[in-house]
């Protein structure tokens, strides 16, 4: 199993946290910093069990209602990966 942690305390804009999942998960180099390509890498994650633990995610949701929402849709969605909302 593959547990990645985020710490979401800084995060306030899309493109903040575009970058701080491509590092906490390792994301290829190829990745493209985008919605798609974010369900694109998810949907491509190795076999097995993966969980991510998003700690302080209010930091976004408070700054960015709507792509807090987006984001919660697509990571909580992804077949392989367990979302771990760490308030």
């Amino acid at each position: 199993m593959m547990r990645y942690v985020l710490d979401g305390s800084e995060i306030r804009t899309k493109a903040a946290m575009l970058e701080a999942l491509a590092k906490a998960m390792n994301f290829p180099d190829y990745f493209g910093h985008n919605l798609d390509a974010l369900t694109d890498v998810l949907y491509d994650l190795p076999d097995g069990e993966h969980t991510l633990v998003w700690r302080s995610p209010q930091t976004l949701r408070k700054a960015d209602p709507a792509n807090y929402e987006q984001f919660v849709d697509i990571l909580g969605n992804a077949d392989r990966l367990t979302l771990v909302l760490a308030d």
